[in-house]
């Protein structure tokens, strides 16, 4: 069968579909399957094609995918979850050390030669052992999280969608961690009301999705002083960033890296492969975004 092959992927990947013609490229006419990313769009017509079977994306997001034009069409999308989890968690807790003891400013000062002496008061930074850490997101990657900041003895408060429950952990948190998914209910899920409702002082970390936060709200709150830092691996308009945030030094970014380790990319990059020869195969992968689909599909496709 022809697959569409939307972005690079790794040959252990595409070993994966071994015996079907591989084609890089973006139009989904005459292919059966196609393999994507979360920067290409997978809307309505492009899941009308017609004799398209199946897609699977390298990402556990789903919000570059129209999943309810895929229910209509009976197009089964394999995703990548569990596979990026720890690494996600690990850059997560990275920008939030990095902003908490000010990395990004740290090292822009030794690279411009500003560094000519030691003070009592340089960069000074504040303490993550010990500290309070709201969670807003209890998904895999939210506990991934949670149990690396069990290590520096943090008071962990998890929250969701619940206002009250948001508002609570809001509240009292030192540092905030957002790795809720984006969803029409999440989007702007932390706005300029909710920042107001963190100490003065308190880090914000996101590396969920960008529309999350309120990009400008939060670099309104950190111009401010009403937030001590941020640490964003994503964006709301990506790969622009708000020039406001951008002017903010206290900020650290960073262009959604939070899957780039070499061994979690290769697992991907199999793990949404494999899922989509299975598909074509007529078998029914473990990895199926919306398994609902299934049962019609495997009617159409097998009679």
């Amino acid at each position: 069968m022809r697959v569409l092959v939307m972005q690079d992927v790794s040959e252990a990947g595409l070993a994966e579909l071994e015996g079907h013609e591989l084609v890089r490229g973006s139009d989904p006419a005459g292919f059966d399957a196609a393999v994507c990313y979360l920067v290409d769009r997978i809307d309505e017509s492009f899941l009308a094609t017609p004799g398209l079977r199946a897609v699977a994306t390298v990402s556990v997001g789903l919000d570059h995918i129209d999943l309810a034009a895929a229910d209509r069409h009976t197009i089964p999308i394999a995703y990548t979850p569990d596979v990026l989890t720890e690494a996600t968690a690990d850059l997560t807790f990275a920008l939030l050390l990095a902003a908490a003891r000010r990395l990004g400013e740290a090292e822009r000062h030794v690279r411009a030669g500003r560094w000519t002496e030691w003070s009592f008061d340089l960069l000074l930074g504040t303490d993550v052992f010990g500290k309070t850490l709201a969670v807003i997101g209890a998904g895999r990657i939210g506990k991934a999280v949670a149990r690396r900041a069990e290590g520096f003895s943090m008071n962990v408060v998890m929250a969701g969608r619940d206002r009250a429950q948001l508002e609570h952990a809001l509240s009292v948190a030192d540092f905030v961690a957002v790795t809720v998914p984006l969803s029409d209910e999440t989007r702007h899920l932390i706005g300029a009301p909710e920042l107001a409702l963190m100490k003065p002082g308190a880090i914000l970390v996101n590396s969920s999705r960008g529309p999350v936060v309120d990009e400008h709200a939060l670099a309104e709150a950190l111009r401010s002083g009403h937030l001590g830092g941020a640490g964003l691996d994503v964006f709301e308009r990506e790969p622009q960033v708000d020039p406001l945030l951008l002017e903010c030094e206290n900020a650290v970014l960073v262009p959604h890296i939070g899957s780039a380790t070499r061994e979690t990319r290769e697992g991907m990059a199999r793990l949404a492969c494999r899922g989509l020869a299975q598909i074509l195969t007529g078998e029914r992968p473990p990895n199926l975004a919306n398994p609902e689909v299934w049962d019609r599909w495997a009617a159409r496709w097998s009679a």
